[in-house]
C-alpha cells in the first residue's frame, strides 16, 4: 500500500502536498537536475518529519502526508532534501522512474471502466 502514496507524491510533483511556493520550487529543481531528486525530496520530507511521524499510526501517516503543514519552510525542508545521500549502483533513476510511470499506467488501465459501445 505504500507505494500508491509514493506514485502519487512522484506523478504530482507535490504539488497537492506542499504549499505551493514549495511545489513551485520543487519542479524547478526537478527540471534542473531530473527525477532523482523527486525520491530525494520524498525522503527529505521523511527525514524533515520523521520524529513526528514516528509517533504516528499508518492512517495519520498516510493523512498528514497528503497535506504537509503550511509552515514548512523552504530552508529547513531543502537543507534536509540537501542531506539525502543516494546511491543508485544497480539502475539509474530514468530507468525507476520509467518503472513507476508504467507501473501507473498498468494500473489505470486495470482501475478505469470499460468502454461501451
Amino acid at each position: 500500500m505504500p507505494d500508491a502514496y509514493f506514485k502519487y507524491r512522484i506523478f504530482t510533483l507535490y504539488s497537492k502536498s506542499l504549499p505551493l511556493d514549495l511545489a513551485c520550487r520543487v519542479w524547478d529543481v526537478f527540471c534542473r537536475d531530473g527525477e532523482e531528486f523527486l525520491f530525494r525530496t520524498g525522503l527529505g520530507i521523511l527525514r524533515l518529519y520523521e520524529d513526528i511521524l514516528l509517533q504516528m499510526d499508518f492512517i495519520h501517516i498516510a493523512q498528514f502526508l497528503t497535506k504537509l503543514p503550511e509552515d514548512i519552510t523552504s530552508e529547513k525542508l531543502f537543507t534536509c532534501i540537501t542531506s539525502v545521500q543516494m546511491q543508485n549502483s544497480n539502475k539509474k533513476w530514468a530507468q525507476v522512474f520509467a518503472s513507476l510511470m508504467k507501473d501507473n499506467k498498468e494500473g489505470d488501465k486495470n482501475h478505469s471502466p470499460a468502454l461501451k459501445s
